[in-house]
């Protein structure tokens, strides 16, 4: 029986995954607000109307779900620079023959299910496969119109000079029917991302085995000690 030689890498660093959860929290809590603000309950109470604040506390949590979801953006921009090579912007340039020579390979095993006659460890990703990087990017131009429309929504509303930044959004747009409607069409685009996201990182923790699952939590993957040579650091190798 053939034995491989694995090794353990730091792929995604502390913060990278401090951001991650976060911002799985902030995205859960704006999605569950979001839609009881698109269409809130009718609840029956004894109690005086004006005593009634429950759709006031609905929209705080939003609010502050949204500070949450935009502060992390930025802090995930500024580790596109300062993170290790899994996860700077270099990690995620698309013109190199490497990056589509990955993204053949994994829409062939994770969109047409074939297997490869020969398995090419070369085209195996350690840290984010190519796929998943132009899903990220296009999320990320997602986030910034989520961001533009829900801040443009905030703005009347708010004294604060962030929000207010974005007073221009609804008069541009003519009135805020259409932002609220861009709004709500992304937070879709952001379900279905999550749904294939949890998918994709089951399906491969599965047909790999080298701890996609875990290593958001711990931040190690195991990879084979072969693929490990086409990097250009090996800073990260921890031998078992």
């Amino acid at each position: 029986m053939e034995t491989k030689n694995f090794k353990r890498v730091m792929v995604w660093e502390l913060p990278v995954r401090i951001f991650h959860w976060v911002n799985v929290l902030a995205l859960l809590v704006l999605i569950i607000t979001g839609f009881i603000i698109a269409d809130p309950p009718a609840l029956m109470s004894s109690q005086e109307a004006t005593n009634l604040h429950y759709f006031g506390y609905v929209r705080f949590i939003h609010f502050v779900a949204a500070y949450v979801f935009f502060f992390v953006m930025i802090l995930r921009l500024y580790w596109v620079f300062a993170g290790n090579r899994f996860s700077s912007w270099r990690a995620f340039w698309p013109f190199r023959k490497k990056f589509w020579r990955n993204f053949w390979h994994v829409m062939k095993i994770d969109i047409m299910l074939q297997n490869e006659k020969v398995e090419d460890v070369t085209k195996i990703s350690i840290g984010h496969n190519s796929v998943a990087k132009l899903s990220y990017i296009a999320m990320f131009f997602l986030a910034v119109i989520m961001v533009i429309t829900g801040f443009g929504l905030y703005a009347d509303m708010s004294t604060w000079w962030l929000p207010k930044m974005f007073d221009w959004v609804v008069p541009f747009f003519g009135g805020d029917y259409l932002v609220r409607t861009i709004h709500h069409v992304c937070m879709w685009f952001f379900i279905f991302f999550a749904m294939v996201h949890v998918y994709l990182v089951l399906y491969h923790d599965w047909l790999e085995g080298r701890g996609e699952v875990s290593s958001m939590f711990a931040g190690y993957k195991f990879v084979r000690g072969e693929r490990l040579r086409d990097e250009d650091k090996v800073e990260d190798i921890d031998p078992l």
